[in-house]
């Protein structure tokens, strides 16, 4: 299946839960409502024509306006790819666990939690294995966090 064959699939089968995204990249990128990631993540994992059967990352962004949560999966068989993203708030930001659908989210959901804070529901196992145990001092990846010992870089334009 090429790439645009994909993007037709999903088009077709996932009309309203798949966003595509225009990022000029060579994998598709689409945006996922929090309201139906699990659902949608399942329906990847088991449709027979897809098979993404392999969690490749799960990364946050803070834009200062919003998190935006990018889950990249492959599909090992069928050597596909393809990224999506689900835009969360940054004050409560919460979003469910795909442990159960892809094990390997274990670790990154700890990270996301961790450092940027956001809250992932049923997950079995949230706590610290970067920071401290006793860490109080909120989240390093947010771009508002400070410490009088953290040195900001100048932003690059």
């Amino acid at each position: 299946m090429t790439t645009e064959q994909l993007k037709d699939y999903i088009a077709s089968r996932f009309p309203v839960m798949m966003t595509l995204l225009e990022t000029g990249r060579r994998e598709p990128m689409y945006e996922v409502k929090a309201g139906q990631l699990l659902e949608v993540c399942r329906a990847l994992r088991d449709d027979e024509t897809l098979k993404f059967n392999y969690l490749c990352n799960i990364g946050a962004v803070d834009t200062q306006e919003r998190l935006e949560i990018v889950y990249s999966i492959a599909s090992v068989p069928n050597r596909l790819r393809l990224d999506f993203k689900v835009v969360l708030p940054r004050e409560g930001a919460s979003i469910e666990s795909v442990q159960e659908i892809w094990p390997a989210a274990n670790w990154y959901e700890r990270e996301m939690w961790e450092l940027y804070g956001v809250d992932v529901k049923a997950h079995d196992n949230l706590k610290r294995f970067l920071l401290p145990d006793d860490w109080d001092k909120g989240h390093p990846m947010r771009k508002d966090w400070d410490d009088p010992d953290f040195v900001r870089f100048p932003e690059i334009e």
